[in-house]
Protein backbone atom coordinates (compact mmCIF):
# COMPACT_ATOMS: atom_id res chain seq x y z
CA UNK A 1 0.00 0.00 0.00
CA UNK A 2 3.19 2.50 1.10
CA UNK A 3 4.19 1.81 -2.92
CA UNK A 4 0.83 2.33 -3.91
CA UNK A 5 0.42 5.86 -2.37
CA UNK A 6 3.99 6.86 -2.75
CA UNK A 7 3.40 6.47 -6.78
CA UNK A 8 0.39 8.01 -7.01
CA UNK A 9 1.48 11.32 -4.87
CA UNK A 10 4.90 11.14 -7.34
CA UNK A 11 2.74 11.22 -10.86
CA UNK A 12 0.46 14.38 -9.13
CA UNK A 13 3.72 16.23 -8.01
CA UNK A 14 4.76 15.28 -11.51
CA UNK A 15 1.48 16.57 -13.39
CA UNK A 16 1.34 19.53 -11.06
CA UNK A 17 5.33 20.63 -12.07
CA UNK A 18 4.56 20.07 -16.19
CA UNK A 19 1.24 22.17 -15.52
CA UNK A 20 3.11 24.90 -13.54
CA UNK A 21 6.05 24.53 -16.20
CA UNK A 22 3.75 25.00 -19.49
CA UNK A 23 1.82 27.31 -18.14
CA UNK A 24 4.86 29.82 -17.34
CA UNK A 25 6.34 29.25 -21.26
CA UNK A 26 2.97 29.96 -22.63
CA UNK A 27 2.72 33.00 -20.81
CA UNK A 28 6.71 33.75 -22.06
CA UNK A 29 6.21 33.54 -25.27
CA UNK A 30 6.54 36.44 -27.22
CA UNK A 31 3.51 38.06 -28.77
CA UNK A 32 4.86 38.96 -32.65
CA UNK A 33 2.48 41.57 -34.79
CA UNK A 34 3.05 41.35 -38.09
CA UNK A 35 1.85 44.46 -41.11
CA UNK A 36 1.14 42.98 -44.39
CA UNK A 37 2.75 44.53 -47.43
CA UNK A 38 4.56 47.40 -45.63
CA UNK A 39 1.27 48.48 -44.14
CA UNK A 40 2.06 51.49 -42.14
CA UNK A 41 -0.12 55.02 -41.05
CA UNK A 42 2.07 58.19 -42.45
CA UNK A 43 1.42 61.71 -43.49
CA UNK A 44 0.71 60.69 -47.33
CA UNK A 45 -2.33 62.12 -49.28
CA UNK A 46 -2.64 59.42 -51.35
CA UNK A 47 -6.58 58.78 -50.44
CA UNK A 48 -7.11 62.14 -49.69
CA UNK A 49 -7.26 65.77 -51.45
CA UNK A 50 -8.55 69.23 -50.22
CA UNK A 51 -11.19 71.52 -52.29
CA UNK A 52 -12.18 74.95 -51.91
CA UNK A 53 -15.88 73.44 -51.49
CA UNK A 54 -18.68 72.55 -49.21
CA UNK A 55 -18.79 68.78 -48.79
CA UNK A 56 -21.80 68.21 -50.87
CA UNK A 57 -20.39 70.34 -53.28
CA UNK A 58 -17.46 67.69 -53.45
CA UNK A 59 -19.56 64.65 -53.26
CA UNK A 60 -21.87 65.78 -56.01
CA UNK A 61 -18.55 66.50 -58.35
CA UNK A 62 -17.35 62.88 -57.33
CA UNK A 63 -20.78 61.28 -58.25
CA UNK A 64 -20.27 62.87 -61.39
CA UNK A 65 -16.77 62.17 -62.11
CA UNK A 66 -17.43 58.77 -61.27
CA UNK A 67 -20.79 58.75 -63.65
CA UNK A 68 -18.36 59.65 -66.45
CA UNK A 69 -16.27 57.01 -66.41
CA UNK A 70 -18.81 54.78 -66.60
CA UNK A 71 -19.49 53.49 -62.92
CA UNK A 72 -22.37 52.75 -62.10
CA UNK A 73 -23.10 54.98 -58.75
CA UNK A 74 -25.12 52.57 -56.33
CA UNK A 75 -25.16 55.22 -53.73
CA UNK A 76 -25.12 59.04 -53.40
CA UNK A 77 -25.50 61.05 -50.72
CA UNK A 78 -24.22 64.65 -49.61
CA UNK A 79 -21.05 63.43 -47.72
CA UNK A 80 -20.96 59.60 -49.37
CA UNK A 81 -20.80 58.26 -52.93
CA UNK A 82 -20.28 54.64 -54.06
CA UNK A 83 -20.17 53.23 -57.40
CA UNK A 84 -18.91 49.92 -58.95
CA UNK A 85 -17.46 49.55 -62.63
CA UNK A 86 -16.86 45.75 -64.38
CA UNK A 87 -14.11 44.61 -66.38
CA UNK A 88 -13.43 41.29 -67.85
CA UNK A 89 -10.25 39.45 -68.25
CA UNK A 90 -10.18 36.61 -71.02
CA UNK A 91 -12.86 34.42 -70.62
CA UNK A 92 -13.14 33.01 -67.29
CA UNK A 93 -11.49 35.99 -65.18
CA UNK A 94 -13.67 39.20 -64.38
CA UNK A 95 -13.01 42.21 -62.37
CA UNK A 96 -15.02 44.73 -60.47
CA UNK A 97 -13.69 47.92 -58.80
CA UNK A 98 -16.33 49.04 -56.27
CA UNK A 99 -15.26 52.92 -55.58
CA UNK A 100 -16.32 55.16 -52.27
CA UNK A 101 -15.86 58.77 -51.65
CA UNK A 102 -16.50 60.53 -48.63
CA UNK A 103 -16.80 63.90 -48.16
CA UNK A 104 -15.85 66.02 -44.89
CA UNK A 105 -15.54 69.52 -44.09
CA UNK A 106 -11.47 70.66 -43.86
CA UNK A 107 -12.66 72.48 -40.18
CA UNK A 108 -11.35 75.60 -41.69
CA UNK A 109 -14.10 77.68 -43.58
CA UNK A 110 -15.90 76.14 -46.17
CA UNK A 111 -13.20 73.65 -47.97
CA UNK A 112 -13.99 70.39 -47.89
CA UNK A 113 -11.56 66.86 -47.78
CA UNK A 114 -12.62 63.87 -50.29
CA UNK A 115 -11.31 60.29 -48.94
CA UNK A 116 -11.38 58.20 -51.96
CA UNK A 117 -10.87 53.97 -51.62
CA UNK A 118 -11.29 51.82 -54.79
CA UNK A 119 -11.11 48.52 -54.14
CA UNK A 120 -10.32 45.44 -56.93
CA UNK A 121 -12.18 42.43 -56.64
CA UNK A 122 -10.83 39.55 -58.72
CA UNK A 123 -13.64 36.61 -59.47
CA UNK A 124 -12.78 33.32 -61.42
CA UNK A 125 -15.64 31.11 -63.46
CA UNK A 126 -16.43 27.86 -61.83
CA UNK A 127 -18.03 25.14 -63.51
CA UNK A 128 -20.09 22.60 -61.81
CA UNK A 129 -21.67 19.44 -63.76
CA UNK A 130 -24.96 18.77 -63.42
CA UNK A 131 -26.23 15.25 -63.65
CA UNK A 132 -30.18 13.69 -63.94
CA UNK A 133 -31.63 10.64 -62.89
CA UNK A 134 -32.64 8.02 -65.21
CA UNK A 135 -34.98 5.42 -64.48
CA UNK A 136 -34.48 1.95 -65.52
CA UNK A 137 -36.64 -1.05 -65.21
CA UNK A 138 -35.09 -3.41 -62.08
CA UNK A 139 -31.74 -1.60 -61.76
CA UNK A 140 -33.78 1.44 -60.64
CA UNK A 141 -32.46 4.61 -61.26
CA UNK A 142 -29.26 6.01 -62.35
CA UNK A 143 -27.77 9.32 -62.10
CA UNK A 144 -26.09 10.11 -65.81
CA UNK A 145 -24.36 13.35 -66.58
CA UNK A 146 -25.72 14.72 -69.91
CA UNK A 147 -23.31 17.78 -70.14
CA UNK A 148 -24.28 20.55 -68.87
CA UNK A 149 -22.81 22.52 -66.34
CA UNK A 150 -23.88 25.38 -63.72
CA UNK A 151 -21.17 28.45 -64.43
CA UNK A 152 -20.77 30.84 -61.28
CA UNK A 153 -18.74 33.70 -60.35
CA UNK A 154 -16.64 32.74 -57.26
CA UNK A 155 -14.39 35.96 -55.60
CA UNK A 156 -10.53 34.65 -55.35
CA UNK A 157 -8.99 38.12 -54.49
CA UNK A 158 -9.96 41.14 -53.29
CA UNK A 159 -7.49 44.14 -52.47
CA UNK A 160 -7.47 48.09 -52.30
CA UNK A 161 -5.90 50.17 -54.71
CA UNK A 162 -2.67 51.41 -53.52
CA UNK A 163 -0.94 53.54 -56.62
CA UNK A 164 -1.23 57.13 -56.24
CA UNK A 165 -1.35 58.16 -59.74
CA UNK A 166 -4.62 56.59 -59.96
CA UNK A 167 -6.35 58.52 -56.92
CA UNK A 168 -4.87 61.72 -58.32
CA UNK A 169 -6.16 61.46 -61.77
CA UNK A 170 -9.86 60.87 -59.85
CA UNK A 171 -9.04 63.93 -57.79
CA UNK A 172 -8.09 65.85 -61.31
CA UNK A 173 -10.88 64.89 -62.74
CA UNK A 174 -13.15 65.70 -59.66
CA UNK A 175 -11.99 69.05 -59.43
CA UNK A 176 -12.87 69.26 -62.99
CA UNK A 177 -17.19 68.84 -62.35
CA UNK A 178 -16.57 71.24 -58.70
CA UNK A 179 -18.38 74.21 -58.94
CA UNK A 180 -16.10 76.12 -56.03
CA UNK A 181 -17.83 78.19 -53.55
CA UNK A 182 -17.78 82.14 -53.68
CA UNK A 183 -17.89 83.85 -50.82
CA UNK A 184 -20.45 86.51 -50.33
CA UNK A 185 -19.81 89.76 -52.21
CA UNK A 186 -19.64 92.93 -49.35
CA UNK A 187 -22.49 94.61 -50.35
CA UNK A 188 -21.29 98.04 -51.63
CA UNK A 189 -23.63 101.36 -50.94
CA UNK A 190 -23.79 102.98 -54.26
CA UNK A 191 -23.60 106.77 -53.52
CA UNK A 192 -25.84 108.40 -55.52
CA UNK A 193 -25.46 111.88 -56.50
CA UNK A 194 -28.20 114.59 -56.38
CA UNK A 195 -30.14 115.23 -58.95
CA UNK A 196 -30.05 119.45 -59.61
CA UNK A 197 -33.61 120.42 -60.39
CA UNK A 198 -32.93 121.58 -64.15
CA UNK A 199 -32.21 117.96 -64.99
Amino acid sequence: MAIRRSSRNFCRATFLASFIVFSVGGCALPRTFSVEHGEEFSPADTYAHSFQATSPATCEAARRALLSQGYIVDDAKPTLVKGNKNFQRGGETHVQIAFSVVCAADGKGSGSIAFANAVRDTYSLKKSSTSASVGVGVLGSLSLPFGASDDSLVRVGSETIQTKKFYDQFFALLDGYLEPVKAPAEEKMKIQEPVSPGS
